[in-house]
């Protein structure tokens, strides 16, 4: 009977664009890092680490974006 890996050591996949992929191969050339996947594993266990993500996105206002949405409007584009 196979032993049961612990829970900490269970893996899954996460799919990714392979334009993606492709891209982060070339930057994890010549690294310390062996794989995209363990490249990937890093990147996404440094943004963990620092808490949640923010609601916002970086750069626009929420009075910017509800300038954009008012013009968008305007011309016809959304509802």
């Amino acid at each position: 009977m196979a032993a049961k890996q612990s829970q900490s050591h269970k893996k899954v996949t996460l799919k990714i664009p392979a334009e993606l992929y492709e891209n982060l191969a070339k930057i994890v050339e010549g690294t310390g890092f062996s794989s995209v996947t363990e490249f990937a594993v890093w990147v996404l266990r440094d943004v963990a680490a620092g808490g949640k993500l923010q609601a916002d996105p970086p750069g626009l206002s929420q009075r910017e974006i509800e300038l954009i949405r008012q013009r968008l409007q305007a011309l016809g584009y959304i509802e």
